[in-house]
């Protein structure tokens, strides 16, 4: 228990300075966003403003960031922490892009922090801190429920026959 409150702040401050940085100096990664944007294509509902694209990822950055290091929903902010750092690696640190032997380096070094960082978010996006997951919950109401309409139905089937019996008892 302790270790979740001291790790999730510090797993969600890279994001949290990321979120501030991307928010208030949006430039650099707007470039390499409108870079990306040219390259691949985008589908209609995906807006087309590289700046937009940039600052919505700083509030999902920010938000998620806060989020994971309250500790409140830390699994829905892990998923979107983690759905948001691939593309943005992507964008950020494209080593495969550079020509230059250092920067390439420095490049792979940094996408390989963000590699480390997404398998942090994927363990802390399937912690449910020793309780049971939705999954199993959801199963064990579904047997929970069968198991009661079981013996309700026999139940009502001994209702029934005594019912019988004891309207045949009248009737007699």
């Amino acid at each position: 228990m302790i270790i979740r409150r001291l790790a999730r702040p510090l797993l969600a401050s890279v994001f949290v300075a990321a979120g501030v940085d991307a928010l208030r100096n949006p430039g650099a990664r707007t470039k390499q966003t409108a870079h990306l944007l040219d390259q691949v294509p985008t589908p209609q509902a995906v807006p087309n403003d590289p700046d937009l694209i940039v600052r919505a990822n700083g509030v999902v950055l920010l938000g998620g960031g806060v989020l994971l290091a309250s500790g409140k929903f830390p699994r829905v902010a892990s998923t979107l922490l983690a759905a948001s750092l691939v593309p943005t690696t992507a964008i950020e640190h494209a080593f495969w892009e550079e020509s230059d032997p250092q920067r390439r380096s420095a490049q792979q070094s940094l996408f390989l922090k963000n590699i480390g960082l997404l398998g942090g978010l994927l363990l802390a996006a399937v912690d449910t801190e020793g309780k049971p997951g939705l999954i199993w919950r959801a199963q064990n109401a579904t047997k929970v429920t069968r198991r009661e309409a079981k013996h309700a139905k026999k139940a009502a089937g001994r209702e029934a026959r005594l019912l019988a019996h004891r309207a045949q008892d009248v009737v007699s």
